[in-house]
C-alpha cells in the first residue's frame, strides 16, 4: 500500500508538505523523505512521537538510542510506518533539530495501491516556504489540580534531621 500524507509546520501560516510513501518503509526513510521535502540538511536529531485523536504525544521513536547502557527506546530504522500509522491511530507528531525544535503535525489522508513505474518516496503537493526560524512555542499547561499557596517553611514539617 502506498500512505498519502500531510505533514504540517506547527505555525501559524500554511506551510505543508503532501507525501507518498510506501506503508512498508521504516520510519529512519519516512524521516529522510521529511527532511528533504522541507530542505533541511538532514543532519540533525529528530524523532517521532504517536500521540491521540487531539494530539497528545506518547511514545517516542527517535533516530538514534542516545543512551549509555541501551535502553528500551524505539527506534526509526526498526519501525514500519505501517505498524505506527493506520486508520485508526492516523496522527503522530515529528519534530526535528531538539535545539530549534522544528515541530510538525503528520496525518495519514488516504491509502492506495502502488503504481507501477511511479518511483516513492514521492512529494505530491508543497505549500508554503519554511521560514529561516522555527515559529515560537509557548511550552504550557493546564493546571491539573489546585495547591495551597499558604505554605511558607518547612520548618513545621517533622522531619528527621538525618533523613536522608
Amino acid at each position: 500500500m502506498i500512505y498519502k500524507i500531510r505533514i504540517i509546520l506547527d505555525a501559524e501560516e500554511d506551510i505543508f508538505r503532501d507525501l507518498e510513501i510506501e506503508a512498508s518503509n521504516t520510519l529512519e526513510e519516512f524521516h529522510n523523505s521529511i527532511t528533504q521535502a522541507f530542505g533541511f540538511g538532514g543532519s540533525e536529531m529528530a524523532s517521532f512521537y504517536t500521540c491521540d485523536e487531539d494530539w497528545n504525544q506518547d511514545e517516542e521513536i527517535a533516530l538514534f538510542d542516545m543512551s549509555e547502557n541501551g535502553s528500551d527506546v524505539r527506534l526509526m530504522n526498526e519501525t514500519v510506518l505501517e505498524d505506527v500509522l493506520t486508520e485508526q491511530s492516523p496522527k503522530m507528531i515529528y519534530v526535528y533539530d531538539f535545539l530549534s525544535m522544528w515541530t510538525f503535525f503528520v496525518e495519514l489522508a488516504d491509502m492506495v495501491e502502488k503504481e507501477d513505474g511511479r518511483s516513492y518516496p514521492n512529494v505530491l503537493f508543497s505549500f508554503g516556504e519554511l521560514p529561516d526560524a522555527p515559529p515560537e512555542k509557548k511550552f504550557e499547561s493546564k493546571p491539573s489540580m489546585d495547591f495551597d499557596d499558604s505554605f511558607d517553611s518547612y520548618d513545621d514539617l517533622d522531619f528527621d534531621e538525618n533523613w536522608n
